[in-house]
């Protein structure tokens, strides 16, 4: 059965979740990606470089930020597109992790001829800086 995505307005909320990344979810992405960088596990070297301390991975960022979307969706819908700007660092305190939240709201609606509804992510830490920016999500029914 397909997602009814027509009768959402530009500014309505479809998705929001919150979530809490840990270094434990750094090492276990590198061992996925093969990113073994260690700015994303190591504070003396990430330090060296310029930075406050270790970092989560963009992509890492990237795909825990479309989740909330992905479970608004279900098997009804799919991703057509999605694209962001990283604009800050998300650093992952050792004891603490970094806590994200991930906002959906509808940027374009339903576009007939396409059947594509287009949203806006807006993904903030708890200190309220955007890590995320111009992230547009084309989402369409399946």
């Amino acid at each position: 059965m397909s997602m009814d995505l027509g009768g959402f307005n530009k500014g309505d909320e479809v998705a929001r979740e919150t979530f809490t990344l840990t270094r434990d979810h750094l090492v276990r992405y590198a061992g996925a990606s093969g990113d073994f960088n260690p700015i994303h596990y190591r504070d003396d070297v990430a330090k060296t470089v310029g930075l406050e301390g270790v970092l989560a991975h963009g992509m890492l960022t990237m795909g825990v930020a479309v989740s909330p979307i992905l479970s608004w969706l279900g098997e009804s819908g799919s991703v057509r597109s999605y694209q962001v700007r990283f604009t800050k660092p998300v650093y992952v305190p050792a004891e603490e992790g970094a806590t994200l939240t991930s906002v959906a709201t509808v940027l374009k609606p339903l576009e007939a001829e396409s059947g594509e509804l287009t949203l806006s992510l807006s993904v903030t830490t708890e200190a309220g800086d955007t890590v995320l920016g111009k992230a547009q999500v084309v989402v369409a029914p399946r």
